[in-house]
Formats: structure tokens, C-alpha cells, sequence
């Protein structure tokens, strides 16, 4: 038997998945490897870029499931079906594909193009996924920014399924990333662990400590409300500080982040989808898995005098 496609293997991960209450990738993928019957040749099967074949379709099809709610990531490659997934099962669809998934509203929004008109949006779910009406270079943008969401969403799980030991060192990373704390050791010293899972300590902007930037940062999973916010603004003024970041893995309330806004303190609120971004962008905790060239004709080049 080939092997399956990333649509054909979501019926087999969702159903490999069900059989506990949580399963990592590989035990998922080994499977659904079984189901197929695949042989080793199979198995070792590489993609042009590298990486294995096989092991790529399980993980898209998981990405899918995901965005349309029926599975959820738990952190450190781990997965659990929701709510959502065992009813799904329950149904015993004949099979579960993209076409499936078009039925849930999380997976419509996914599934839309991006910077589309408002008609657009509401056309986009009806028409065939055969029917190409995007150029190579709009597909090659749009699979970009698709791979860039699902590393987004495999960070901030990983960061919640962290320990406050590493999530503290992880903040630090970024922020001397960004410029900030000046050497590992030295930003050691002024962000020290704090009792909540969280991190609480004094950047320095300047070698003589004119300028300093209050941080506290919040493994969590509820959303941080106004009273927390106006806590650490408080903080602030035992610390002679008018300058404060509070981060957090969750969200923060809209209650919140209009009080910050109607203070005299500059304070900036860092999300879970924010941090990551961050992440992303400064190079924490991830890699170049591979580089794309796109070249184009040199049209000076052929400029004759």
C-alpha cells in the first residue's frame, strides 16, 4: 500500500489518537504506519527537502485536525481529541478530509484565503479544492505564511507544557535577543525565579542603570485580567520604575489592556500569540529546517547600449 496522503492519514490519526487520553506524534504515527501496512522502504521515504515523507503527512494531517477543533495540542509533541473529535468519531464518517472539515467554522476561517474581500470570504468554503485560481507565486506565499501559523501554534505549546525553570531562561533568551539585559549572566542576576511560575526582575536599558524596564512574565493558561495588570502597574512604584513589560502564555482581557492604555506608565502587554511571534522572529527556540531561493530575470542584465 503508497503512502497516504496527508488527507487520507486524518481519519487514522484521529481514530489513533482516541485510543487515550493523550498520545505523542510518533506513537500516533506508528499507528497509522501499521494501519497502511507500510514497509520500512516506505517509512524511510524522504521529502526533496530532506525531511520524512511520511512522518510530514501525519504531522499536516494532525495541523488540520487541529485547526478545525477536533484535536488539540497539549505540548512536547503530545495531542489530545476534544469534545469536538469524539463526537466527530462517534458519527463514523467514511472518510475525514478537507472537504470534512469545511463543515466546523474554526477550520472555514483557516481554510479562507488571506487579505481577501468580505464576498470573497463568503464564496471561498463552496468552491472545489480541485479549482486553482491563485498564482504560483500567491501559493508559495500562502504555504509560507500556513507553515509559519502551525510553527506559531507548536511554540506556544511547547511553552506551556515548560517548566518555570525553563520558561524563565526562555524569557530571558528573547528579551537579550531583543536587545535587552546585556549578557546571559547579567540578565541572570536581575531576573531571578519567581514564586507563580513566572519571572519578575529589572532590565537595565543603559550600562549605568539610568533607564530600567520592570519584567514579570506569566505561565498561564486564563486570561489576565485588569486587577493583575493594575497589580504589576502598582509594582512599579516600589521599584521607581515607569517603565514596565508583563508577558504572559495566555490572553489578556480587553479590561486590561484599556487600562494601560489610560496610564501614565508605559507598560506593553505581551501575549501568548505575541510572545511567540517574538520568538519567531528573534530566532528562539527554533531552526532553519530549509531555504527557498526564488529567482527572476535580471532584466538589467539584458540592457543593451
Amino acid at each position: 500500500m503508497p503512502i497516504p496522503g496527508y488527507q487520507d492519514a486524518m481519519g487514522p490519526v484521529l481514530r489513533a489518537a482516541s485510543r487515550a487520553p493523550e498520545r505523542a506524534i510518533r506513537e500516533i504515527a506508528d499507528d497509522v504506519a501499521r494501519e497502511f501496512n507500510l514497509t520500512a522502504d516506505e517509512l524511510d521515504a524522504r521529502l526533496p527537502s530532506g525531511g520524512n515523507l511520511f512522518l510530514n503527512r501525519v504531522h499536516w494531517a494532525s495541523t488540520y485536525l487541529k485547526k478545525a477543533g477536533l484535536l488539540e495540542a497539549i505540548g512536547r509533541g503530545r495531542v489530545r481529541v476534544t469534545a469536538l473529535g469524539r463526537t466527530a468519531l462517534e458519527g463514523a464518517p467514511h472518510r475525514i478530509d478537507r472537504a470534512f472539515l469545511l463543515r466546523y467554522p474554526s477550520f472555514q476561517d483557516f481554510a479562507r484565503p488571506r487579505d481577501v474581500t468580505a464576498a470573497d470570504k463568503q464564496i471561498s468554503t463552496t468552491v472545489a479544492p480541485s479549482v486553482e485560481t491563485t498564482t504560483p507565486r500567491e501559493r508559495i506565499d500562502g504555504a509560507v505564511a500556513e507553515l509559519r501559523d502551525d510553527l506559531a501554534d507548536e511554540l506556544l505549546a511547547r511553552v506551556k507544557g515548560s517548566s518555570p525553570r525553563f520558561f524563565e531562561r526562555l524569557v530571558i533568551d528573547l528579551l537579550r535577543a531583543m536587545g535587552y539585559g546585556g549578557t546571559r549572566a547579567e540578565a541572570s542576576e536581575v531576573l531571578g525565579r519567581s514564586g507563580d511560575a513566572g519571572l519578575d526582575g529589572v532590565i537595565r536599558q543603559d550600562r549605568l542603570g539610568l533607564d530600567a524596564v520592570y519584567v514579570q512574565a506569566k505561565r498561564w493558561d486564563n486570561t489576565v485580567g485588569r486587577p493583575t495588570v493594575q497589580a504589576f502597574a502598582g509594582s512599579l512604584d516600589g521599584v521607581r520604575a515607569r517603565k514596565g513589560v508583563l508577558l504572559t502564555t495566555s490572553t489578556f482581557s480587553p479590561d486590561a489592556r484599556a487600562y494601560v492604555s489610560d496610564i501614565e506608565k508605559k507598560i506593553v502587554l505581551i501575549d501568548g500569540q505575541e510572545l511567540v511571534d517574538l520568538m519567531i522572529e528573534h530566532n528562539i527556540g527554533i531552526s532553519t529546517e530549509v531555504t527557498v531561493h526564488l529567482k527572476r530575470i535580471d532584466t538589467d542584465y539584458f540592457e543593451e547600449e
